[in-house]
């Protein structure tokens, strides 16, 4: 067991007034299955580089081994996989490269053949694969989930949790509790590090949050009583006091040394009621601070004239001599939502493209009904380049709608004004799925919407999704999120 020491870690993007981090403190034991969650763009990726030693900072992270990261680059794509084992790890026998690979389901022969060749489930599994055979390291694996499908996800997520030493960057919730044993957590105003699985930090933050609101509220009427009642008493002072230079009542002088008195013990309790609100003022200031908030999305979906949206019958995929799907049927009507299910391969992208208007190669019936207007999210977000508000005018949408909602997403407004290519790939991700909410459509069509995107989002999508009438076909593979929003399910075979 050894320790990696963060101390009074601070640090900001050059040209940033806001620091990232402020006087963070942390101990992690290299042992630690440790899960790592936050809103998109809080700054995850921005520590896994620090913990590299990638970027300048103040204070000190001390480690006495070596870090790596996942996914790392790949110089030459067309090398053969044995190859770039061998560059990453170095000496291993070949027998401990089998039983990884073994482990994550991966055959064997995949090792002599060009990484270009690998689906992107092979290539995380390989990745995976060649970094824990490294001795003396603890990894940094950064959102090894997008583009699994499910029953990869299961695969990984056996195979983490057999393993130890590693920082783990996800934002799926049935995973994170699958293999991990801590959690590290990036709030609004602090980094928490707590025991247990992600439904453990989840259940004790909602329960934190609960506490804090009801003595935000408790602590709020304690200060309206106590200003009202300072408010009276300093009336009743001030009365007393002009009474003590009052004329005679009934033929008698006022007694003044009485009236002063009773002035002052009014006085007094003033002050007191005065530093009680201050102290509960005080207390109540302290609370909140970590709690996330998330507005209500709104989505005005059009309503189609027929109940029969599209069809599908018969249909074939192929794609030269590689045929990805076979005769596949199924219908959507309105107001269903109807998740395309399958492994990585099965055609499920293809079918979506193909409906949202896309060339591919096929056979058989698509049958989308007259006037119908889509509304599509597409898988990548990679290619977004310039402005929000280039975007905008570029896609004919509403720019201050898009924009609110990015706000309830929780952009930052100084984030308007930066360029999209240096944005999170989870907000990259948000621009899109905003994009296709400004559309008023009768279909939305939207390929793995929540890669990248963090959980409070997600949580916020879903109460969309569950309160609107949309219609929708989709593809995604978190199955928390995919089993709560789903109406309909189409199961795809290689």
């Amino acid at each position: 067991m050894s320790l990696i020491s963060i101390n009074n870690l601070s640090f900001a993007y050059e040209g940033s007034y806001d620091n990232v981090f402020e006087d963070v403190t942390l101990q992690l034991d290299s042992a630690w299955r440790i899960g790592f969650v936050g809103r998109n763009g809080r700054g995850k990726t921005t520590l896994l580089r620090l913990l590299m030693g990638k970027l300048e900072h103040s204070g000190t992270i001390s480690r006495s081994l070596d870090v790596e990261y996942f996914p790392f680059e790949i110089a030459d794509d067309s090398e053969l996989n044995i190859d770039i084992v061998t560059g990453i790890t170095g000496y291993f026998e070949q027998w401990q490269l089998e039983r990884e690979l073994s482990l994550l389901a991966v055959d064997e022969d995949v090792l002599y053949r060009p990484f270009c060749t690998l689906s992107n489930g092979e290539r995380t599994k390989l990745m995976l694969a060649a970094l824990f055979l490294k001795e003396n390291s603890f990894l940094l694996i950064d959102e090894p989930t997008n583009h699994l499908d499910s029953e990869a996800r299961d695969i990984v997520g056996r195979y983490l949790q057999g393993k130890k030493g590693f920082i783990l960057v996800s934002h799926d919730r049935a995973f994170l509790d699958n293999c991990v044993d801590h959690i590290l957590a990036i709030n609004k105003t602090n980094v928490e590090l707590q025991s247990g699985s992600f439904s453990s930090w989840w259940n004790n933050k909602q329960n934190s949050d609960k506490f804090e609101q009801a003595e935000n509220e408790r602590l709020k009427k304690e200060v309206d009583k106590l200003s009202a009642a300072a408010k009276r008493t300093a009336e009743w002072s001030d009365k007393t006091e002009k009474a003590k230079l009052g004329t005679k009542n009934s033929g008698l002088r006022p007694d003044r040394g009485y009236i002063g008195h009773k002035s002052a013990k009014m006085m007094a309790r003033s002050k007191s009621i005065s530093s009680r609100r201050e102290n509960a003022a005080e207390e109540k200031s302290k609370l909140l601070k970590n709690i996330e908030t998330a507005e209500k999305l709104i989505i005005r979906p059009k309503s189609y004239h027929s109940q029969r949206l599209l069809t599908v019958d018969g249909l074939n995929v192929c794609y030269g001599e590689k045929r990805v799907l076979s005769d596949c049927s199924f219908t959507l009507n309105q107001g269903e939502r109807l998740l395309l299910k399958g492994r990585n391969g099965s055609g499920k992208s293809s079918i979506l493209k193909l409906l949202a208007g896309e060339e591919i190669p096929h056979t058989g019936r698509v049958e989308l009904g007259s006037r119908l207007e889509l509304s599509y999210v597409s898988q990548d977000a990679s290619f977004l380049r310039g402005s929000l508000r280039a975007h905008a005018e570029e896609c004919g949408i509403d720019e201050s709608l898009f924009k609110t909602i990015l706000r309830k997403m929780d952009f930052s407004r100084t984030q308007f004004e930066k360029d999209m290519a240096d944005f999170s790939q989870g907000q990259k991700k948000k621009v899109l799925i905003a994009e296709s909410l400004c559309r008023q459509a009768h279909l939305y069509i939207w390929d793995e919407p929540m890669n990248y995107i963090d959980l409070f989002s997600r949580l916020q999508l879903e109460e969309l999704i569950l309160n609107s009438n949309i219609t929708m076909i989709f593809v995604e593979h978190d199955t928390a999120f995919a089993d709560k929003v789903a109406t309909k399910t189409v199961n795809l075979h290689l």
